[in-house]
């Protein structure tokens, strides 16, 4: 295995338990700025309509998606940096 891969495998681990929290503290905030309240929709409540709830999960897997990118793009670039190659 390349020391690159050695030196990015544990990093993204370690970042991931941060990347969710971020993508969820963006959803949240991306949620309110669209004019709904602070709770965002739970599938199971009976109080909330179809459309909402599936508008916001596709919401929250784009953030959730486009934060792991910039994540790991951004890992993997600083390790470049420390190693001279790509961890692939």
């Amino acid at each position: 295995m390349k020391p690159s891969r050695l030196l990015f495998k544990p990093l993204s681990l370690a970042v991931s338990a941060g990347t969710g929290l971020l993508a969820g503290a963006a959803f949240k905030k991306t949620w309110q700025l669209l004019g709904h309240e602070d709770d965002t929709p739970d599938a199971t409540d009976e109080h909330r309509g179809w459309s909402e709830v599936l508008v916001a999960a596709a919401l929250h897997g784009a953030i959730f998606a486009l934060v792991k990118a910039a994540v790991d793009r951004g890992g993997a670039t600083a390790v470049r940096r420390v190693t001279g190659t790509w961890p692939a």
